[in-house]
């Protein structure tokens, strides 16, 4: 990439939130830019998360938000500054989709699904002249150029740059299935390997407790694992638990399985009750028409499904109200592995930011930036992911730019 060619144009393969942000902001800069996308239509995966209410970001302070990034904080604290939650908000508005701030923190448009937004986003990109060119599949380099199979037969391309925002290896019938690996290797540069993020793991559910309560929600609780504890929704399925608090520990919980084969959740059903409240409760005088499943309910304010996840630790229910009131807000779950990218919402790994530069460049290939879950790292789900992945798609365009400005003036001698 490093002879430009003729053709002036940037091309952006991959039409996902990271690539159409790329190339919205190219486009505003004066550039003309092609955009790719293998499927029959675009931003598959950003439509299927809006479904339950599209996350756009978060609301917390600057500070807790970048820890959500845990090891790559320091690599993703440039995205955040070059497009805060503050930009991504002005920029839904921008696009007539205002949006609300739940009681959780979190930023939804008020339409609560992507559709409105992605359809006046792909109008202002119309508008701004770039062309996106669906089932066109990348397939690699030939002698330089970008090699795309399309309805028509093989086509390549040798523009002045180029934005790859091909996603991870999560969700792959979405479109993102990772097969590009190999091409990026082949020409030097270091992809981690794919691991699922944002999934839900396994537990040996007994047969009542699936036949009774897959697919119940759990909230609020609130998930312990070593130092940290995340409140919020847990859910049981058939093949263990899932759900946003769940998510926000998947990190940590994956690599302890990946280590030693399982591990241990704490869950406390009712979070918003001390130990001491909560035991006082259970001391009271229990009538004795009453069955445990309908004391538990009214002493202690649990759901039949959290009553069903109590029942679920090996023995009988503890009868002292103290030990009680512990065994409520500690139940260990034992974790014993997660569920794989197929059904994961977003993926670990991709390219190392060894191999990229502060711009997003691929140091073995000039002209070439990388955008969004390409890069080896992860959020959770809340915002955070989403945020982050729009935010690589800005610094990408902007790398773009910077990079065909001081090539100009490389070969100008200015």
């Amino acid at each position: 990439m490093t002879d430009l060619s003729p053709d002036p144009s940037i091309h952006v393969v991959g039409a996902g939130p990271a690539g159409l942000m790329a190339a919205e902001r190219l486009a505003q800069a004066g550039r003309k830019v092609v955009v790719h996308e293998r499927m029959p239509s675009v931003a598959r995966k950003f439509l299927m998360a809006g479904r339950g209410g599209l996350n756009l970001t978060h609301s917390e302070d600057a500070g807790a938000f970048l820890g959500r990034y845990d090891d790559r904080s320091a690599a993703v604290a440039p995205w955040l500054e070059a497009f805060t939650a503050a930009d991504l908000i002005e920029w839904a508005e921008g696009l007539g989709q205002p949006v609300f701030t739940g009681s959780s923190g979190r930023v939804f448009p008020r339409a609560m699904k992507a559709s409105p937004l992605l359809r006046a986003w792909l109008a202002r990109l119309a508008d701004l002249g770039v062309e996106i060119r669906t089932r066109s599949v990348w397939t690699g380099w030939r002698d330089g150029e970008l090699a795309f199979d399309t309805p028509h037969g093989e086509r390549l391309e040798r523009p002045a740059a180029v934005v790859l925002a091909l996603g991870g290896a999560s969700w792959p019938r979405l479109g993102s299935q990772g097969e590009w690996t190999g091409w990026i290797e082949a020409a030097g540069a270091t992809v981690a390997p794919f691991r699922p993020a944002n999934a839900g793991f396994d537990v040996d559910w007994s047969p009542i407790l699936i036949e009774r309560f897959a697919g119940q929600p759990l909230k609020p609780v609130a998930l312990t694992f070593g130092d940290t504890t995340v409140r919020g929704e847990m859910i049981l399925t058939r093949y263990g638990v899932e759900g946003g608090a769940v998510y926000a520990l998947s990190q940590p919980l994956r690599e302890a399985i990946t280590t030693v084969g399982s591990t241990t959740l704490t869950v406390d059903l009712r979070p918003d009750l001390s130990l001491e409240a909560l035991s006082e409760r259970l001391a009271k005088p229990r009538k004795a028409k009453d069955s445990t499943t309908n004391w538990l309910r009214k002493a202690a304010g649990l759901s039949p499904a959290a009553i069903g996840l109590l029942r679920e630790i090996p023995g009988d229910l503890p009868t002292g109200a103290d030990k009680l009131a512990r065994r409520i807000k500690a139940v260990r779950l034992k974790l014993t592995g997660m569920q794989g990218l197929d059904r994961a919402i977003s993926s670990a790994g991709g390219v190392t930011f060894d191999a990229v530069d502060e711009r997003l460049m691929l140091t073995a290939l000039p002209g070439v930036f990388v955008a969004g879950e390409m890069l080896d790292w992860e959020a959770p789900t809340g915002g955070y992911l989403l945020q982050a992945t729009m935010a690589s798609g800005v610094v990408a365009a902007n790398g773009v730019l910077d990079w065909l400005a001081t090539s100009a003036s490389a070969r100008t001698g200015a």
